[in-house]
């Protein structure tokens, strides 16, 4: 016990890097990914054609690969001429990748509402944007719920996917303690760290689930 109350703050004061990531993923992503889906339902061929090509690529490759094509890749590329630090790089991926689950999982949800509703917004006189905010996006956000809990869940663990850019995260400073002193109780504090964090986004969402059961 001794060992792991030593090397405990260390590992914590990399929290705010896991942390931030998390909520910074979290706001840029979700109205990203909510713009991303009716672009995907848009009249314009491109658009949607241009969007779905995005999703397409975002989910077929994997995070890490994206993580390292834009820290390593890009410099390269361009000659050192677009070059992002270690925390701005990962936010930019993190949301670029997270927006485009987030746009299938909200598309789905618009496309579940009926198109009566709309319809009879329309017959009184609600204009489109209202009928979206006030009618549609309420009931898209309760019918997306726990598709968009576990993606919640999934960003947590994500956010440990910056230990191969060297974000001095929680993972990546528990992995100079394992090396140095040679034991995995490091990564054992790690994994409890990542598990209440878990913990308490299941707690939320599943409250927000229970505010929502009014919209039928």
């Amino acid at each position: 016990m001794h060992y792991i109350f030593s090397i405990l703050p260390d590992i914590l004061s990399g929290l705010n890097i896991t942390v931030g990531l998390f909520f910074l993923t979290l706001i840029g992503a979700t109205p990203l990914g909510i713009l991303m889906a009716l672009g995907m339902r848009s009249q314009f061929f491109v658009l949607r054609w241009l969007l779905n090509a995005y999703v397409w690529v975002i989910r077929g490759t994997p995070l890490m690969l994206q993580l390292m094509f834009v820290y390593f890749g890009l410099p390269i590329a361009t000659n050192n001429e677009i070059v992002f630090p270690k925390m701005t790089a990962a936010v930019v991926v993190f949301i670029l990748n997270y927006s485009g689950y987030f746009a299938e999982i909200f598309r789905g949800g618009i496309q579940a509402i009926p198109q009566a509703q709309y319809d009879a917004a329309r017959v009184l006189g609600i204009n489109r944007r209202k009928t979206f905010q006030k009618i549609i996006l309420p009931q898209v956000f309760k019918i997306v719920l726990p598709s968009f809990g576990n993606e919640v869940i999934n960003l947590i663990k994500d956010t440990s996917l910056g230990y191969v850019i060297s974000l001095v995260d929680i993972l990546y400073i528990a992995q100079g303690h394992a090396v140095a002193d040679v034991t995995l109780l490091p990564y054992v504090i790690v994994a409890a760290i990542y598990l209440i964090f878990t913990a308490l986004a299941t707690l939320i969402m599943k409250r927000i689930e229970f505010n929502y059961r009014e919209w039928k």
